[in-house]
């Protein structure tokens, strides 16, 4: 059995589409489980302030006429920030798209959400790590149940944490607790997370996308300065603007 040391809330979101800067939330589900086992759900529908594109509505059935009367983010993101207080997180795909999407969310409510004391589990990455394949797979293969209304974000996130209670079970290497795993499976240190920063062997924040990419980003800064304010009055994730900002303002610190 997962020993935990803290609560692990594991979480599920709905959208508009994918692209962090400019889709939204429709629905998040999250599951947060106490170091007693006990279970919490929090579930709820959220007005993206936004029309929903007909192909996503075709994926997770919530239309706008669902959402109309529903809080926006913004009205409901304080209760969210205090259901994941002290919460580990996790999720499926969670790195990679719900945690940078709600965290935008976050920012563009005008909320501090600090995340860098939290541990991130993500179960794709398990599944990935461990056997190479969607969460439909991974619920057949390590539980042998068929995923009954898969992109409904409960039931997701529900059979997320039976995919990963049998992962424990299975692979002995993982160990019990939230830090063995990640030492087997790799902790990702990030930069932002859509991760158009990264960092390099040496530890040092670099470009992972376009001209200037492995290059330092406080170098680039220095000599290109208005490569700062292309980027910021880009189509880029406020949290990749925020780091960036964090970033010069270091280095401006530096040079005095």
């Amino acid at each position: 059995m997962l020993q935990l040391q803290r609560p692990l809330a594991f979480l599920d979101l709905e959208t508009t589409g994918v692209n962090l800067s400019t889709d939204r939330i429709v629905e998040i589900a999250i599951v947060k489980i106490n170091p007693d086992g006990d279970r919490h759900v929090k579930r709820k529908l959220i007005n993206p302030e936004m029309p929903i594109p007909k192909n996503s509505s075709d994926i997770h059935g919530i239309t706008d006429e669902m959402v109309k009367d529903a809080p926006t983010f913004k009205q409901a993101g304080n209760e969210i920030k205090q259901f994941l207080d002290q919460c580990d997180l996790g999720g499926y795909n969670s790195n990679r798209f719900d945690i940078p999407l709600l965290m935008e969310e976050f920012l563009r409510a005008g909320m501090d959400v600090d995340l860098s004391n939290r541990k991130m589990v993500d179960v794709q990455h398990i599944f990935y790590t461990m056997e190479p394949r969607s969460l439909t797979a991974a619920y057949k293969f390590y539980c042998n149940k068929e995923l009954e209304n898969a992109h409904s974000a409960e039931a997701d996130v529900n059979a997320t944490i039976d995919v990963l209670f049998s992962q424990v079970e299975r692979y002995s290497k993982l160990g019990n607790s939230i830090d063995s795993i990640l030492s087997v499976i790799g902790e990702e240190k990030i930069v932002d997370y859509a991760r158009r920063f990264v960092f390099d062997d040496k530890g040092v924040e670099v470009f992972n996308f376009g001209k200037y990419k492995g290059r330092s980003i406080s170098d680039v800064l220095k000599t290109e300065p208005q490569y700062y304010d292309w980027m910021m009055r880009g189509d880029f994730p406020l949290h990749t603007k925020q780091k960036l900002t964090e970033i010069l303002n270091r280095s401006l610190l530096k040079n005095n």
